[in-house]
């Protein structure tokens, strides 16, 4: 048996305030990079300092974290909230939460990032990652760790398809049947204007999409025009393909739907 050990530890940087005078000649050094993931909410802490390496007190202050891409344009900005224990402030210390969303659209990269310490009259104070009056330090995207989410598929293209009985029918899509098990689960949201009609989700089982592909309807929505929110559907099904049939002319009344399989 192999024992692999892993760590649950608090990701905490220290940070120097100078608050009242600095002391030069004693220069520690707390610069490190820190990691936050992707597909993750990541709470940083952080522990403020003065000259004589003692905590300060953040009354009055609301700590920032800025943090800046490659290009030293600023992609987040998040305020930071005093750390307590049994009801009593951590002197020095606070959290800050980069979210899952704030990273959604990150690439991996090295980050720029500083802390500031707002006052009541709106005055910013900067600290510094270490003696040397380094006011920005890093931080890594990850990108690696946890799983993203990838888009969803759009279709909005609806084609008539008779003029005896008309019908409209959107281009096929893939299903995904190599990424599914037996319990394959399809997750559609359906977007109107005041559409009123029926919309059939068809599927098929053939490897290839031709004119005499067989379509099987798999469930109808019927919609009355007075939607506000896109409509969603689920269902289960190992398919090849999809596709979406319209009872009703959907021009500019059936925007689009989003698949996600």
């Amino acid at each position: 048996m192999q024992l692999i050990p892993r760590y649950l530890v608090k990701n905490r940087a220290t940070v120097v305030a100078d608050m009242a005078g600095f002391i030069t000649e004693y220069r520690p050094v707390y610069s490190r990079e820190i990691q936050i993931h992707q597909g993750i909410d990541n709470i940083l802490e952080f522990r403020v300092l003065n000259a004589d390496q003692k905590p300060i007190s953040l009354t009055g202050y609301t700590p920032k974290l800025q943090a800046f891409d490659e290009n030293k344009i600023l992609i987040i900005e998040r305020n930071g909230v005093q750390l307590t224990k049994n009801g009593t402030d951590i002197k020095g210390v606070f959290s800050v939460t980069i979210t899952q969303n704030d990273l959604l659209n990150v690439k991996g990269q090295f980050l720029s990032y500083n802390i500031v310490l707002e006052d009541s009259d709106c005055v910013d104070t900067l600290t510094y990652t270490n003696g040397y009056f380094d006011a920005s330090a890093v931080m890594r995207v990850n990108t690696d760790s946890m799983p993203i989410l990838k888009d969803s598929k759009l279709v909005s293209d609806f084609l008539k398809v008779s003029e005896d009985i008309p019908y409209w029918v959107t281009s096929a899509v893939s299903a995904e049947p190599g990424i599914n098990g037996n319990e394959a689960l399809h997750s559609i949201a359906i977007y109107t204007n005041g559409y009123i009609g029926d919309v059939v989700i068809q599927a098929t089982l053939d490897n290839q999409i031709s004119d005499g592909t067989d379509w099987a309807n798999v469930d109808t929505v019927t919609l009355n025009g007075n939607e506000t929110e896109p409509t969603p559907i689920n269902f289960n099904g190992v398919f090849n393909h999809l596709r979406f049939k319209a009872t009703v002319d959907p021009e500019d009344t059936l925007t689009k739907i989003l698949i996600r399989n």
